[in-house]
């Protein structure tokens, strides 16, 4: 084809799934993709899980890049408390392991609630009461930690012996109401 050919041939343009409208805006399907990416977060807020994953999915690809990152997040979020509420436990134990792996990968909230889940069924649950001490030790609440781990210890007091051996307990060694908890005074 000719130089003269080629500039008269009219040309095309792909268009992508993110297509602009005439006002300018990008969209997905109809709807603006900021007001895509608001509705799936407000599902996300809202505990609608699926719903917003799907909406999110949805989006990713034809996001601007500074909401994919945003939406790689909301989805990863999703996913995992899909899974959450997926999980079951034969045991109080099989539980409490779940709740420290949460712990010791640093996902605190997470164990928080797996813990206090132990206790809700299970009361009496030295070890659930220890590990709610430990995350409180590391997470720098000292009265939590102390209230948790006098109650674990009047449950089961080989946990005094554990704790005093445990280095997750070593923001609590300078307070004397620890020191005393660990050791206290045999009359």
């Amino acid at each position: 084809m000719t130089q003269e050919a080629r500039s008269t041939a009219p040309s095309r343009k792909k268009t992508s799934p993110q297509t602009s409208k005439p006002d300018g805006r990008a969209r997905v399907g109809n709807e603006p993709i900021f007001q895509h990416y608001q509705a799936a977060v407000l599902l996300l807020q809202q505990g609608k899980y699926e719903k917003a994953l799907g909406m999110l999915e949805k989006l990713l690809p034809e996001a601007p890049m500074e909401l994919q990152d945003r939406c790689r997040i909301y989805i990863t979020t999703c996913r995992r408390q899909m899974e959450k509420n997926a999980l079951s436990f034969e045991t109080p134990e099989e539980h409490y392991d779940y709740a420290i792996s949460l712990l010791n990968t640093g996902y605190y909230e997470e164990a928080r609630e797996q813990f206090n889940a132990i206790l809700t069924g299970h009361p009496g649950a030295d070890y659930a009461l220890y590990g709610l001490a430990v995350l409180e030790a590391i997470t720098g609440h000292a009265q939590d930690c102390l209230t948790n781990l006098a109650r674990a210890i009047e449950l089961n007091p080989k946990n005094r012996l554990q704790a005093r051996a445990d280095n997750d307990f070593q923001s609590m060694v300078d307070d004397p109401r620890f020191t005393e908890l660990l050791y206290p005074e045999i009359p």
